[in-house]
Order: C-alpha cells, then sequence, then structure tokens
C-alpha cells in the first residue's frame, strides 16, 4: 500500500439515484491545489481498484470532498456508492491536474463551465480566497439533464456565499448560471447552445467571450469538452498548462461523465506515486491508466468505466 493511504469515510450523501457525495479524512501530508484530482478507489476481489476524482474540497480544508455518479455495473462506483461513514477507502498521494489557477494568465473575469460530475473541481476552486483576488467576477455554469441534478451546485454556491472564511472575499463576484436539457427549467438548454445564441451573456448583462479579459476552465462531457474548446480557439483563446499558462484550461483526465481516461502528460505526473503503466489507444488519441488494477472501457471513447 505504499502508492496509497487508506482514508476514513466521514460523511455520505445521496442526492438522486444517479449521484451522491462523500467526505473523508485528509492525511496531515497531503498537499494538492484547488482543482486538482487524485485517484481514489476501493480493495476489490483483493486488488486495489482506483479512478481519477477531482478533489471538491479547497486546498485549506482538513478534509476531502468528492463528488460521484453511481454506474449500476460500474467495477468501482457498483461497490462505492454503498460506502457508510467509518469505512475505509483507498486514496493516492499525489494529486495532479490542469484546472487550476496557476495553469491561466491573468483576466478580469473567470468562466466555470461544467457539466454533470464536472463541476466536482471547481465546488474546490470557488471555495479559494485567491479565485477571487485574481479575478473581479467568477461565473460558474452548470447544465444537467434534470433538475434534481442541480441540487449539488445550488446548495454548493449557497454555502459559499454564506461561509464565514470564504464568504467575505466572494461577495457579490460569484454568479451562478444552471440549465438542465430535459426537464422544464427557468433555464434550458446546453451551455455551448446558450453561449452562441448569446443568451448568457444578455441575461449576465455582460460581453461576449474576450481572450483580452476572460479566462475560462471547462470540464464535463466529451462532446461539451470538444465544443467548448473549438468555440474558444474560433475566438482567439489559447489553451493553457501547468508548464505554459493561457487563456483556458480542460481537464484532459477526464474523458466525460463517468469514464475516465488520463492525458499522457498527467500520467507521468501520477506515474512516480502510483507506478502507473500506458497502454495508448492510437484511434482516439490519448492513453489509459492501467493501475496494475482491472480496468474496464466504457461506451464513451477514451473512458474507463465507473
Amino acid at each position: 500500500m505504499g502508492a496509497f493511504t487508506e482514508e476514513t469515510v466521514i460523511a455520505v450523501r445521496h442526492y438522486t439515484d444517479r449521484l451522491f457525495s462523500f467526505r473523508v479524512s485528509r492525511p496531515q501530508s497531503f498537499r494538492f491545489r484547488s482543482g486538482e484530482f487524485v485517484m481514489i478507489g476501493l480493495m476489490v476481489d483483493g486488488k486495489p481498484l482506483l479512478r481519477a476524482y477531482s478533489i471538491a474540497s479547497p486546498a485549506w480544508d482538513e478534509e476531502l470532498d468528492f463528488y460521484s455518479i453511481k454506474v449500476p455495473d460500474g467495477p468501482l462506483t457498483s461497490q462505492l456508492q454503498h460506502i457508510k461513514p467509518g469505512d475505509t477507502i483507498l486514496m493516492g498521494k499525489k494529486s495532479v491536474g490542469t484546472l487550476v489557477l496557476d495553469a491561466l494568465e491573468p483576466g478580469k473575469r473567470l468562466y466555470l463551465l461544467s457539466t454533470g460530475t464536472g463541476i466536482a473541481p471547481f465546488a474546490s476552486v470557488i471555495r479559494d480566497p485567491e479565485t477571487y483576488e485574481r479575478f473581479d467576477q467568477v461565473i460558474l455554469t452548470h447544465t444537467c439533464r434534470e433538475v434534481a441534478e442541480l441540487t449539488y451546485g445550488k446548495e454548493l454556491v449557497e454555502a459559499v456565499r454564506e461561509d464565514p472564511l470564504v464568504g467575505e472575499f466572494v461577495g457579490d463576484k460569484l454568479v451562478y448560471y444552471p440549465s438542465v436539457t430535459r426537464e422544464d427549467f427557468e433555464r434550458k438548454g446546453r451551455i455551448t447552445q446558450l453561449m452562441d445564441d448569446g443568451v448568457i451573456y444578455e441575461e449576465l448583462g455582460i460581453p461576449p467571450l474576450n481572450p483580452e479579459t476572460d479566462r475560462v476552465m471547462i470540464c464535463g462531457s466529451m462532446a461539451m469538452l470538444g465544443e467548448l474548446k473549438a468555440m474558444l480557439e474560433a475566438r482567439g483563446f489559447e489553451e493553457g498548462s501547468n508548464a505554459k499558462p493561457g487563456d483556458f484550461v480542460v481537464e484532459k483526465a477526464f474523458a466525460g461523465e463517468g469514464g475516465y481516461g488520463i492525458d499522457g502528460e498527467i500520467v507521468k505526473s501520477l506515474a512516480c506515486s502510483l507506478s502507473v503503466g500506458l497502454r495508448h489507444r492510437g484511434q482516439a488519441g490519448y492513453a489509459e491508466e492501467e493501475l496494475a488494477f482491472p480496468v474496464c472501457p466504457c461506451g464513451a471513447p477514451g473512458g474507463v468505466r465507473r
């Protein structure tokens, strides 16, 4: 278990039959930047089975939050969804990721664009005081299929605004912009469409995306990532990374809701502590993690079933 620590489950909450969150203990030696992810898992049939999970807690928190989907036949989540306080989970010792402030150039406005459980890293970012020191306005968009799936984000934003530590930094800088695709709601449609049509700019009273003033973080489904990346690049935005900050960043570790693959550069960072082996899949153009544990390809290109 040298590559992992065993952490205690402190709390679990189920939002829908597809979504749940859990809170675990944090090792004193564990350090991370808000927005990064870590490997989380369980012992399954005598072997450690892990997947990449964004840390939903800010870097200053004494415990760690995670937000997950439930996949009935998923190798990990079919069992992880049944954890309860007092249980033990496995956690990698190293965190990595590109959805961090350091990967962005300075700007005036920060967009955090998410779908489904892609909101998890932004739960960390919007609770970090440094976010509000760097940007005049922070716009968190969250698109889900059903209204009930917005609960996590809605309650998160309310808690941030009322938080005695972070609230004074937030003030009126944080804007929450939810939308739903499959049910009636005050705002219906995919965020890509709402941006293409100019709806979001009109409703918030802000100018359209501009690489001179705006910075963007994206986490969600593969389709959403591809569309938004193309949209931003067409507007003159340059993608950033930990090595070279830019105008927008995409978490390449995540291959979509419920399906996780790992980008080759990210794997290099994980390899030292997780003994990661790579099996490149040329068709999809990315690397899939093989952690010496069982992994199952999901239906979506480039993913590992949860």
